[in-house]
């Protein structure tokens, strides 16, 4: 069984910053094989791209909203993936999920994640 495991959520105000991590578990689960990715929901929205990272760091695609404040990165040693936030507006207030492409490459996709997180909260005080 594949489990992702997201940690580091909380209550910060705007300007400042998080750290997300998740962490990749499972017998047959092969972490540095495939692509990563964060994914974000807020209230009433749909569930929406953030960052991919390919299985190797070499390609990180970010939605526009969040390029230059957030950066995603990956340790194939420690089977985690991690999000860094930087200068949080209120607008980034969300769940954030974790998430498995099915493949080494990233994309934006949400139907290329076949293993899903059970999400962490963000909530940014303005």
């Amino acid at each position: 069984q594949v489990q992702l495991v997201e940690s580091g959520g909380g209550l910060v105000q705007a300007g400042g910053s998080l750290r997300l991590s998740c962490a990749a578990s499972g017998r047959t689960f092969s972490f540095s094989n495939r692509a990563m990715g964060w994914f974000r929901q807020a209230p009433g929205k749909e569930r929406e791209f953030v960052a991919g990272i390919s299985w190797n760091g070499g390609s990180t695609p970010y939605a526009d909203s969040v390029k230059g404040r957030f950066t995603i990165s990956r340790d194939n040693a420690k089977n985690t993936v991690y999000l860094q936030m930087n200068s949080l507006q209120f607008e980034d207030t969300a769940v954030y999920y974790c998430a498995a492409n099915s493949r080494y490459y990233t994309d934006t996709a949400r139907a290329s994640y076949d293993y899903w997180g059970q999400g962490t909260q963000v909530t940014v005080s303005s």
